[in-house]
């Protein structure tokens, strides 16, 4: 992969942990903010519901920013765009569309193939 493609991924990887971990805090702050001594059960269930919800996405986006900052590594360690089962270059098209991306299409659709086996 060429120097500006490594450069791009680097600063479009960058951006998008500093936006989950902006949302991460927000979240905090949020949750410290809101009224949990609500008189009404409805009220308090809705609450509750709200706050979980807000729990599984966050858990999805730690799960993404964990992907991110080892994107982030591979590209120091010069690895990044290289599919981790074949060895081959992962295409810029698939990078673009999923900057995380550790497997070639090729590998992901066999992974993916796999595991609808297994689960079924």
């Amino acid at each position: 992969m060429r120097e500006k493609d490594l450069d791009f991924f680097k600063d479009l990887l960058a951006c998008r942990l500093d936006e989950l971990l902006d949302k991460a805090y927000l979240t905090v702050v949020e949750l410290r903010e809101s009224d949990d001594h609500l008189k009404d059960p409805l009220d308090r269930a809705v609450l509750a519901s709200e706050h979980n919800f807000t729990f599984r996405m966050r858990d999805r986006e730690r799960m993404l920013i964990n992907k991110v900052k080892e994107a982030l590594e591979d590209i120091e360690n010069g690895i990044y765009g290289i599919c981790e089962d074949c060895g081959e270059n992962i295409s810029i098209e698939r990078l673009k569309a999923r900057p995380v991306a550790r497997r070639c299409i090729r590998c992901k659709a066999e992974q993916e193939k796999i595991e609808k086996v297994i689960g079924a």
